[in-house]
This record gives structure tokens, C-alpha cells and sequence, in this order.
């Protein structure tokens, strides 16, 4: 097995599939967490070292299943070298005087809550292991700068997420812990397909969007997992070309 461990959230589908199957690609041991078991088993299937990965299902906003997330990991593999913290969601877009505080709440907690559980628990794993340290990568979204009408909790959760990497990176620097958050736009998964149709603009106008290759982001993943922990990337920023993020607004 490799020596490196990753704890992968949302793992089920999308960007969390696509970077769990590369990063086993390049030798590492793979958690696999999620809410859908049966998806996360798929997910297993893919990779390319069937001995090397754990699944682990449950719900990264209970604060119990967070714990037993991490001690199974480190039970199972012996430490703990990156969280991509993944998990994610949104919400339809309403104007915010028709928005439920239960939609808002949702969005947060698996956003933003989801994040700081499992950031907690892996700085207590990083700066308990011998060689200690470790590295979180954070999945942003163009949203933490620029937000799109009508959608409120996900940029909130976004802009918020921001800060948490970089609070994240100060306070893990002097125990060889690194954050990065990565930025990303329209990467062609489920929850940005309805983008190629019309997305919704600060004019009113519904315009075709472009998407890309979701395998780019798991490339990149991979790329700034693999260095030394004495370099930090604190902002990635990796999106289709024509996508209207640059003079957004």
C-alpha cells in the first residue's frame, strides 16, 4: 500500500468520483465517504487498487459520524495525509424574499459545516501522527467571489468556506499543515450540466454557458496533493475559458 491517505467527501459522484479514482491512479490510499453507499461503492469499482480504499457512508454534518470517519481512517491506514474536503450542494435559485430558512440552513450545513467537522478532525490526526502534518483542499467555486443571481446560501456558503481555508492555513503553519481552497467553474458534472441549456445572468438574459472536462480539476487535486508541505497553494482558481466569471455582474 501506498504510505499517503486520502479522505475524499463526496466521493459518491462527480468531481469527488473523478478525483478519488485519479488520486488512487497516483498511488494513494483512498476514504470514501458519502451519503450513498451504493454509489460509493461504484465509486470503488473504478479505482484502480480495490485493496487500497475504505468506504465509509454516512452524513458529513453529524458531528458522531465525523469522528468515526476519521478514527476508521486512520485504524485502517495508520494516518492521514489529505482531506479534500468535496461534499457540496445548492439550491434552486429564488428571489431571497422567497427563501426558506430551512433551504438556507441545508445549504450551509452541508457547505460550510460539513468542511469545519472534518477540518476539525483531521488537525487533530495531522498534528497527532508521527511524521505530523497533513494536507486539506477545499472545494470553492467562482461563487466564494462572484456570486450568481438568486442564490444566496450557496455564495454565502462559498464566501464563507474562504475564510475557513484561510484561517485553515494560519492556523496549521507551524504543524506542517497546509489549505488550499480550489476555485472551480463549470466543470461538466450533474450540478453545472443545466449551464450548456441557459444560465440564468445579472441582466435577466438565460445564456449558454461552457463547461469542461471534470478530469482537469481531479488532475490539479492530485497535482497540489503531491507537494511537499513546506509549499502552499492558498488559491486555485481552474474554470472553462468562456465562462463569464471575469466581469461577472
Amino acid at each position: 500500500m501506498s504510505t499517503k491517505t486520502a479522505v475524499v467527501t463526496g466521493a459518491s459522484s462527480g468531481i469527488g468520483r473523478s478525483t478519488a479514482i485519479a488520486l488512487s491512479t497516483a498511488g494513494w490510499n483512498i476514504v470514501l465517504t458519502g451519503r450513498r453507499l451504493d454509489a460509493l461503492k461504484e465509486t470503488a469499482l473504478l479505482t484502480p487498487a480495490p485493496d487500497s480504499h475504505l468506504i465509509v457512508a454516512g452524513d458529513i454534518t453529524d458531528e458522531e459520524f465525523v469522528k468515526h470517519l476519521f478514527l476508521r481512517s486512520v485504524d485502517k491506514f495508520g494516518r492521514i495525509d489529505l482531506l479534500f474536503n468535496n461534499a457540496g450542494i445548492s439550491s434552486k435559485g429564488v428571489p431571497i424574499e422567497e427563501l426558506s430558512m430551512e433551504t438556507f440552513q441545508q445549504v450551509m450545513n452541508v457547505n460550510l459545516i460539513g468542511p469545519f467537522l472534518c477540518t476539525r478532525e483531521a488537525f487533530r490526526v495531522f498534528k497527532s501522527q508521527s511524521p505530523p502534518g497533513g494536507r486539506i483542499i477545499n472545494n470553492g467555486s467562482l461563487s466564494a467571489r462572484v456570486p450568481r443571481p438568486h442564490s444566496s446560501p450557496y455564495a454565502c456558503s462559498k464566501h464563507a468556506l474562504l475564510g475557513l481555508t484561510k484561517c485553515t492555513a494560519l492556523d496549521g503553519r507551524a504543524h506542517h499543515i497546509t489549505c488550499t481552497q480550489i476555485d472551480i467553474g463549470n466543470a461538466h458534472t450533474n450540478l453545472a450540466a443545466g449551464h450548456i441549456q441557459g444560465a440564468l445572468q445579472p441582466d435577466g438574459r438565460m445564456v449558454p454557458e461552457p463547461t469542461f472536462d471534470v478530469k482537469h480539476v481531479a488532475d490539479a487535486v492530485v497535482h497540489i496533493a503531491g507537494l511537499p508541505n513546506d509549499i502552499t497553494v492558498l488559491e486555485f482558481n481552474i474554470m472553462a475559458a468562456g465562462v463569464p466569471f471575469v466581469g461577472r455582474g
